[in-house]
């Protein structure tokens, strides 16, 4: 009874030895994967807040609607990562740390399978002796004694290992379900957040006014005297016959032109030439 009680146990052993020696390998694997997502989502913020920064210093350079409206989605997306920074302490906080403790838990229970092999061991020794006592001296009471005493000894040894085992699953479960399940809600509410943001933010870029941004380029590229001074150019482009004709016809508010008036003697002369010529004529059949 004894031995089978040993060999139980060995297989208790064993089982507790991979399931121990299973959770320092995959722990281990997902403790550095999730720190390198982590320090993954503090680059992006970093990045982030540099792109902040450029779309600040190109805002300022240009017209009126489109520097509002880069302002205000740099404004936006800065605010993206207060909250990308509240995602990475919480994810070290709520999962990498969790899975760093898993280092002192295995150690632990390392411990406790050292603690049950040094039992086993003294129990399979003291086994062997009071078998070779018993051969020797069947009714020797001495002997038999210590034998249940090994035999409660062992079943003691048993019973701790076997709560060992269930208690050590029962957290690693615990532990798998709560850690997944804060990576779950901090992403969630990462991304909710950063849905509102990122509309707020579209909303910004398409408030811009094209058309108005377009007129205040336009109006730039002229400066206010432009109009006087291209009278001015077009003035200085014409021909002398055209700047002696412009200046002669000057024409004001209630008052003939100068050029009119000469036009108007030169034809009433011409009508005077005329009517002489006729006279002449007259005269002359008379």
């Amino acid at each position: 009874m004894l031995r089978r009680s040993l060999e139980n146990r060995d297989t208790q052993t064993r089982q507790l030895q991979d399931a121990v020696t299973n959770v320092e390998k995959h722990f281990g694997e997902l403790c550095q994967i999730f720190a390198a997502y982590v320090r993954k989502t503090a680059r992006l913020r970093d990045k982030a807040d540099l792109l902040v920064n450029e779309i600040n210093v190109y805002a300022s350079t240009e017209t009126p609607n489109l520097k509002q409206g880069l302002k205000d989605f740099a404004d936006e997306f800065a605010k993206l990562q207060d909250y990308r920074q509240a995602e990475v302490e919480r994810l070290e906080a709520k999962v990498v740390e969790p899975l760093k403790a898993y280092g002192t838990i295995v150690k632990m229970k390392r411990d406790d399978l050292r603690a049950t092999l040094t039992a086993r061991n003294r129990e399979a020794k003291q086994l062997t002796q009071l078998e070779r006592t018993r051969q020797r001296n069947p009714s020797d009471r001495h002997a038999e004694t210590e034998l249940q005493r090994a035999t409660m000894d062992a079943t003691r040894t048993t019973r701790h290992l076997e709560e060992t085992i269930d208690n050590f699953e029962k957290q690693k479960i615990k532990d798998i379900k709560n850690i997944f399940s804060e990576f779950i809600t901090i992403e969630m509410l990462f991304h909710g957040k950063a849905l509102e943001v990122y509309t707020a933010a579209y909303q910004s870029i398409q408030k811009i006014d094209e058309d108005e941004d377009l007129e205040v380029f336009r109006n730039s590229l002229y400066p206010p005297d432009y109009s006087s001074r291209l009278d001015i150019v077009r003035a200085n482009s014409k021909s002398p016959l055209q700047r002696s004709l412009s200046a002669k016809c000057v024409s004001g508010t209630g008052q003939v032109s100068t050029c009119r008036l000469r036009k108007d003697q030169q034809a009433d002369d011409e009508d005077e030439d005329d009517e002489e010529l006729d006279v002449t004529e007259e005269e002359n059949q008379f």
